[in-house]
């Protein structure tokens, strides 16, 4: 229990309260969310855990069960808190922003236990930051809808990720037994109701390369020059959400490649978002699962960002009977893939798909059924903590 590791850590558990925020699987709708743009995620009941009670110091102490490790920092200077470049850099840039944001941040004692497989595309960073920011208000008053808002801010300013709102914005407001619809320039969510007979897996390739930061950073500056290049012809163009097909077919021929090539991704990734709705509404299971593979084969031809694993899980899983649709989920470059599945295939599935990745690249993948589950919160009762999901090599 997080309650007997948070007493051998600090030794005691008088007063301890646990927040919990969800990692996340993005259905449709991939390097769409900084674009601002429409996504399709769900949460997990794959979590990260924060165990927090007063500190008597004057200090803010965080602990990593995972890791092993710890940081700490007076309360009373979170506002001026620099980075250290590792994992604590998630809760010490929360901290900065909820107090540069008028939060006060009290003296606490933090441990943290974390079921997100780190590196696996499902969302450990904004699962650490809102749980963080739950435990680090405790009982003040705040505004929901600022909670995702602050925690990417952490991440973009202060961990220097230069990731959207998807992540952050599903943790906080995701809800049970749905995926939500993030129009990420309004930060507006519908709940969207999933079929009855389908199953969602994510399969970890247990990889990630190191190309993925500097590559998620490219992307962002390409779609930024995508923009420039389309608003000379429409000066409404604030961001790719706004070009749409017809204008996208018009102005291509003279778009530079590559960076036309990241512009149709965003484009068309809109649109498959908007079909992926129609279709999961009409529990059309072919064409939510024709959709998943044309995502793919755009981020993996026009966008760029998966990678010898992910193609070979994909091009396994939609090879298998009873399988709708695949597609790489998250980042890219490593990670996980989303696989959308008859239900009562899934035994099969994790056979032969762990059979021909092992064979193909000597790994044993990781799986994770995937059910939809609630948005973050403070947990109200004893409820059992699983334990981490191995880590990607």
């Amino acid at each position: 229990m997080i309650r007997e590791a948070f007493r051998r850590q600090y030794g005691t558990d008088q007063g301890v309260r646990v927040f919990r925020a969800p990692g996340r699987v993005n259905l449709i709708g991939e390097h769409t969310d900084y674009n601002l743009g429409f996504v399709l995620p769900v949460a997990l009941d794959l979590a990260c855990y924060v165990a927090a009670t007063p500190s008597p110091d004057g200090r803010v102490h965080v602990y990593s069960e995972e890791k092993h490790e710890s940081r700490e920092w007076l309360a009373a200077e979170s506002g001026a808190l620099p980075p250290v470049h590792n994992w604590s850099d998630y809760p010490a840039g929360v901290a900065r922003e909820l107090f540069r944001a008028g939060y006060a941040i009290e003296p606490q004692l933090l441990l943290i236990h974390s079921t997100v497989p780190e590196g696996s595309g499902l969302s450990s960073s904004a699962a650490l930051e809102v749980s963080c920011a739950l435990a680090l208000l405790r009982d003040q008053k705040f505004d929901a809808l600022r909670l995702p808002e602050l925690c990417r801010a952490a991440e973009v300013a202060f961990v220097g990720t230069p990731c959207g709102i998807m992540d952050q914005f599903v943790s906080v407001f995701a809800r049970p037994n749905a995926a939500l619809l993030i129009d990420c320039r309004t930060l507006e969510g519908q709940a969207v109701g999933l079929p009855q007979n389908v199953e969602i897996l994510a399969v970890n390739s247990m990889v990630k390369h190191a190309l993925g930061q500097s590559a998620y950073k490219q992307r962002t500056e390409e779609c930024a020059a995508a923009v420039d290049v389309f608003r000379q012809i429409d000066p409404a163009v604030a961001s790719l959400r706004d070009v749409s097909v017809a204008l996208l077919e018009k102005v291509l021929p003279s778009v530079p490649h590559v960076i036309g090539r990241r512009a149709r991704h965003v484009v068309m990734e809109n649109e498959r978002v908007r079909l992926f709705v129609n279709a999961s509404c009409r529990a059309d299971l072919e064409r939510m699962g024709q959709l998943m593979v044309e995502s793919h084969l755009s981020l993996q031809h026009d966008y760029e960002v998966s990678c010898a694993e992910l193609d070979f899980l994909v091009d396994t899983a939609i090879g298998i009977e009873g399988v709708f649709g695949a597609r790489m989920t998250g980042g890219g470059f490593g990670g996980c893939t989303v696989n959308l599945l008859q239900r009562g295939v899934s035994e099969r599935f994790r056979l032969e798909i762990t059979a021909e990745y092992q064979q193909r690249f000597g790994i044993t993948p990781q799986i994770y059924e995937c059910h939809p589950a609630p948005g973050a919160g403070e947990l109200k009762n004893s409820e059992k903590i699983p334990d981490p999901a191995p880590l990607p090599r």
